[in-house]
C-alpha cells in the first residue's frame, strides 16, 4: 500500500493525540476536573490569552474552585477564592511552598536565586535575606529614616514640574528603588542618573512584556516561544542587562570589603561566602548573589512603584478619598514636620485606602506558581510532587464572602462600625504561606510614607474629568499594568 506524505503526517497527528489522550485520561483520574485538553495546545483554545486570569475565573463557575487546567502539554491545578487558598498555601504550607515554572525569569535566573529558587537552598537564601535585611534596617540611620531622607527627595522632584502635568512612572519607581539600593548597595542614586534611569526603564519595560500577551505565550509555550521572534525575547536581553550593572556592584564591593563593617546586603553575602567557601554542599557563591541580588532589586523597583502608579490614578478618580486623607494629615501630623510610622496607628482612613489600593490595584494578581513539594492527598484529590499550581490570589482579593464590594473601590473594606481600621482575612496582596513576600513590612511602610508625605506636600489634579479616569488595568498577566496617565502636583 502506498502511502503519501500528507497520509503519514495525518496518522502521526492522530497517534500523538491518542497518545495525549490517553496519558490525559490515567492522569485525570488523580487530579481535579477540568476542561478536556487538546494535544500541543492543552486547554488554550478555551481562554482568551489577552485576559487570562479573566479567563480562568470564569473556568471556576463551571469547575469549581480546584481544576486541572493545562498550559500547553503542562497539567496545572488553579486555585481560586479565599476558603481553598487559605488551605492551600496557609494550612498545607510545606507541601504548596515549591516554586513552578516561570520561563520568562527561569531563562535567566535558571531556577537560582531568592525568588525562583526552591528547596533547601531556598530555604537559606530566604532565612539569609531576611536577617540581614532586618539587620541593616537597625543600623546607624533606621530604615524608617531612609525611607523618609527618599520621600523628601520625591518631593523635589515633584516640585520641578511647578504643577504642570507630568508621567509620575520613573519617579514612583524611582523612590522604591532607592530604598532598595540604600540596602542591597549601600548608596542611592540621582533622580536623573543616566544609569539609573536605564535600569529602571529594563525592570518597567520587563513587568510591561511579562503581563503582555506576548508574555503569556512565553508562560504557557515555552520551548516553541523561545524560538520564535518577537518582543518577548526582550525580556531575557532585560535580565542580562540587570545582571551585567549586578556584576558590577559586585565586583565593586569585593574590591573594598571591610568583613568587620559590611555596609549592605551584598557585603554580607560575601562574608557568607568566605565563611562556607570550605563547605562543598554550601548555597552560597557567588553566582546565587548574582541571581538573588537581581531579584531582590526587581521585586523591590516594580511592586512598589506601580502600586503608588496605581494609587495615585485611583486617588485622581476618587478627590474625595483623597480630601480624606488630607484631613487626616492635618489633624495628626500638621504641616510642621513629616510624616513617621508612629501616625500610621492615628490615621485609620489612611491605613484603609493603603490595603483598598493594594486590594483593589492587586498588582500581582495570580502570584508567581508554585508547585507540590510533596505527594498530597488534597481535598480528596492525590496530587504528586513537581505538580504546578496556579494560585489567583485575585480571586481571595476579591472574593464576595469577604469584601461587599469586591469590584468597587471602597476604603471601608478595612474599616469597622466605629471607622477604625480593621484587617480583612480576604487580603492577600503579598501573597501567603511560606512564599509571603519577604519585603512587606519595608513596603507597607515605604507605601505609608511616601503617600502621606505626597499629599501632605501637594493635591492632585487630574488633565481629565475624574468621571473619564479608567481604573481598569491596561493589562493583565504577571501583573496588573495601570493605564498610562499624567498628574498635576499642586503645593498646598
Amino acid at each position: 500500500m502506498d502511502f503519501s506524505g500528507t497520509t503519514i503526517l495525518l496518522l502521526i497527528f492522530l497517534i500523538t493525540c491518542l497518545v495525549f489522550l490517553s496519558k490525559w485520561r490515567r492522569s485525570g483520574k488523580r487530579l481535579p476536573p477540568g476542561p478536556t485538553p487538546l494535544p500541543f495546545i492543552g486547554n488554550m483554545h478555551q481562554v482568551k490569552m489577552i485576559d487570562l486570569i479573566k479567563s480562568l475565573v470564569e473556568l471556576s463557575k463551571k469547575y469549581g474552585p480546584m481544576y486541572t487546567f493545562y498550559l500547553g502539554s503542562r497539567p496545572t491545578v488553579v486555585l481560586c477564592g479565599h476558603q481553598i487558598l487559605k488551605e492551600a498555601l496557609i494550612d498545607h504550607a510545606e507541601e504548596f511552598s515549591g516554586r513552578g515554572e516561570f520561563p520568562a525569569v527561569q531563562m535567566y535566573s535558571k531556577g537560582n536565586g531568592i525568588v525562583y529558587g526552591t528547596g533547601e537552598r531556598w530555604r537559606q537564601l530566604r532565612r539569609f535575606a531576611i536577617t540581614t535585611l532586618k539587620n541593616f534596617g537597625m543600623g546607624k540611620r533606621s530604615l524608617e529614616e531612609r525611607v523618609k531622607e527618599e520621600a523628601q527627595y520625591l518631593i523635589a522632584e515633584f516640585r520641578q514640574s511647578e504643577g504642570k502635568p507630568i508621567d509620575p512612572t520613573f519617579g514612583f519607581s524611582s523612590a522604591g528603588s532607592n530604598i532598595i539600593c540604600s540596602l542591597v548597595f549601600g548608596d542611592r542614586f540621582d533622580y536623573r542618573d543616566k544609569e539609573f534611569l536605564n535600569l529602571l526603564y529594563l525592570i518597567n519595560n520587563s513587568w510591561h512584556l511579562m503581563s503582555s500577551t506576548w508574555g503569556q505565550l512565553l508562560f504557557v509555550f515555552p520551548k516553541i516561544m523561545k524560538l520564535i521572534p518577537g518582543p518577548h525575547r526582550q525580556i531575557y536581553k532585560n535580565y542580562l542587562k540587570l545582571g551585567a550593572f549586578v556584576a558590577k556592584r559586585l565586583k565593586m564591593n569585593k574590591e573594598t570589603l571591610d568583613p568587620i563593617n559590611p555596609r549592605d546586603f551584598i557585603d554580607c553575602f560575601l562574608i557568607k561566602i568566605e565563611q562556607e567557601k570550605k563547605n562543598p554542599d554550601s548555597h552560597f557563591n557567588y553566582e546565587t548573589m548574582l541571581k538573588t541580588t537581581v531579584n531582590v532589586f526587581f521585586a523591590g523597583t516594580e511592586t512598589v512603584g506601580s502600586t503608588l502608579r496605581y494609587g495615585f490614578l485611583i486617588l485622581l478618580k476618587y478627590p474625595e478619598v483623597e480630601e480624606k486623607i488630607h484631613q487626616e494629615i492635618d489633624n495628626v501630623i500638621g504641616r510642621d514636620r513629616s510624616p513617621c510610622m508612629e501616625d500610621r496607628n492615628k490615621m485609620p482612613y489612611t491605613e484603609a485606602v493603603l490595603y483598598e489600593i493594594l486590594r483593589f490595584a492587586d498588582i500581582v494578581p495570580m502570584s508567581v506558581p508554585h508547585t507540590v513539594t510533596r505527594n498530597i492527598k488534597f481535598r480528596g484529590y492525590d496530587l504528586p510532587e513537581g505538580l504546578n499550581i496556579m494560585p489567583l490570589i485575585c480571586t481571595s482579593q476579591y472574593d464576595p464572602t469577604k469584601f461587599k464590594n469586591p469590584y468597587s473601590f471602597d476604603p471601608t473594606h478595612f474599616l469597622d462600625e466605629k471607622d477604625n481600621f480593621k484587617k480583612n482575612e480576604g487580603f492577600m496582596a503579598f501573597s501567603a504561606g511560606k512564599r509571603i513576600c519577604l519585603g512587606e513590612g519595608l513596603a507597607q511602610m515605604e507605601l505609608f510614607i511616601f503617600l502621606t508625605t505626597i499629599l501632605q506636600n501637594f493635591k492632585t489634579k487630574p488633565i481629565v474629568d475624574p468621571k473619564d479616569i479608567d481604573i481598569t488595568p491596561e493589562s493583565s498577566g504577571l501583573g496588573n499594568i495601570p493605564r498610562p496617565y499624567k498628574i498635576c502636583f499642586i503645593p498646598r
